[in-house]
């Protein structure tokens, strides 16, 4: 295969579902803590049951939307359906989580916003799955496939530059409380629709790679998991893509109670988040070109090192003016774009490997359990943050933020820098140990990375 056969087109169709994308995997992540514990004043453990049992859900029900699009694949030589269906339903029970009445109390209100975040985290998995698998059956070529990352990775960053600066932006000019989450709440429904109905539309004309189904099928959703989780090459890269998304999904949480509590600087948060995405924008290229002429096992290794540098050197924010403390954070943007990219690029490699071993089409089995192991770290990320912020005692508040104790800013200090770069230093290992099976290489035009 070659770039003819798919086009810029086809790459900016698939990219522009990660747009939506991007305003599910952003704004809970970065705003809905502190909308719990700042916004409705629900205490922090709870806050954590919250933003941790809807993905715990989704761990069952995401595979089980793999083995159906899969099914969908066979039958239909479509997934589309799926992306149709998360694209509608989304942006609806999405503007439902932020908008929870005033009069509720603290356990109604958390309970509200567990329902619909549930409902949320359950039609974008009808999204993501899908979304994910479609790359290893559009092309047989680890060339392509790679570009396709980098262009879907690209978009992704520029997306979570949308929404970490936008969503924000939204609220705060909505005068904050209730009513400006809810203008943000719309604003990024929006958004999220036209990105995945968008790509749901510039994907009409794809095809699945033929490949030999038969009898698939037949096998159970545990069978499925089982499959996916025997293939070595995916076991160890989906171990160290969850460590480093429970990294990721810390640092995101943490960073506007980092912006309150440690920088005495609330509306910061835009702008620690814009420090972080806008170095990934620019180095991307940068990051595929090393992938091609080193591998992308060494380029995902820098990548996770410069992020973990740069996650330990924040630890001295409070001596820092402004201008170094967004340069250090724009060194984790440039160890986060590799740390999104080349993981990605590198799963599609084991989908064909499982592929052209079996001659059974299988990618969303494993895209089910790959996300579904992805959205354990960035749901636990959250929670250890919150977690760590009950521990040291921080006070919540349904107004202006409440004063804390010094070991509760300490804690805000440590879930923002010492907990995510602990997680990406136990997931170096992993990285280290990956390889793709023998008969990848025959699959890939790269050989083994």
């Amino acid at each position: 295969m070659t770039d003819e056969r798919l086009g810029r087109r086809t790459y900016l169709g698939y990219a522009l579902g990660s747009v939506g994308t991007a305003g599910f995997a952003t704004v809970p992540g970065l705003l809905l803590a502190y909308y719990l514990t700042n916004s409705l004043g629900v205490a922090a453990a709870l806050a954590a049951v919250v933003v941790l049992v809807p993905k715990l859900w989704d761990v069952a029900f995401l595979p089980i939307v793999g083995t159906l699009s899969d099914r969908s694949a066979q039958r239909l030589r479509s997934r589309r359906p799926f992306l149709l269906a998360g694209g509608l339903a989304l942006p609806v029970v999405f503007v439902l989580m932020f908008a929870t009445p005033t009069s509720l109390g603290e356990w109604a209100a958390a309970a509200w916003v567990l329902v619909f975040f549930l409902l949320a985290a359950s039609a974008f998995a009808l999204f993501q799955v899908p979304y994910i698998a479609m790359p290893a059956e559009i092309t047989e070529d680890a060339e392509e496939r790679t570009t396709m990352m980098s262009w879907r990775v690209a978009f992704l960053a520029l997306g979570i530059l949308l929404f970490g600066v936008g969503a924000p932006a939204l609220r705060d000019a909505g005068n904050g409380g209730a009513g400006g989450y809810l203008i943000m709440s719309v604003g990024v429904a929006a958004l999220i629709a036209l990105g995945m109905l968008g790509c749901w539309w510039a994907l009409r004309r794809t095809r699945p790679v033929p490949c030999d189904t038969s009898g698939h099928g037949g096998h159970s959703l545990r069978e499925q998991f089982a499959v996916a989780w025997r293939t070595r090459s995916f076991r160890i890269l989906l171990g160290a893509f969850v460590i480093q998304a429970l990294a990721t999904g810390a640092m995101l949480a943490a960073a506007q109670y980092f912006a309150t509590y440690v920088l005495g600087q609330e509306g910061l948060s835009d702008v620690l988040f814009a420090a972080l995405i806008v170095p990934a924008l620019i180095v991307m290229p940068g990051w595929a070109w090393v992938g091609h002429r080193w591998g992308k096992r060494t380029g995902y290794t820098a990548a996770s090192l410069a992020f973990l540098a740069g996650a330990l050197a924040l630890l001295t924010a409070r001596a820092l003016p402004n201008g170094g403390i967004l340069a250090i954070v724009g060194l984790c943007g440039i160890g986060y774009a590799g740390m999104q990219m080349f993981p990605l690029a590198m799963l599609p490699d084991a989908i064909a490997a499982d592929a052209l071993a079996s001659g059974r089409q299988r990618a969303g089995a494993f895209t089910g359990v790959w996300t579904a192991g992805e959205t354990i770290g960035f749901a636990v990320g959250p929670a250890l943050v919150l977690l760590m912020l009950a521990l040291t005692g921080f006070v919540s508040s349904t107004g202006e933020p409440a004063a804390q104790p010094e070991l509760a800013e300490t804690g805000v200090l440590l879930a923002f820098t010492v907990l995510p770069a602990a997680l990406v230093a136990l997931s170096l290992p992993l990285i280290r140990s990956y390889r793709l099976e023998p008969v990848a290489v025959a699959a890939s035009s790269e050989g083994v990375p």
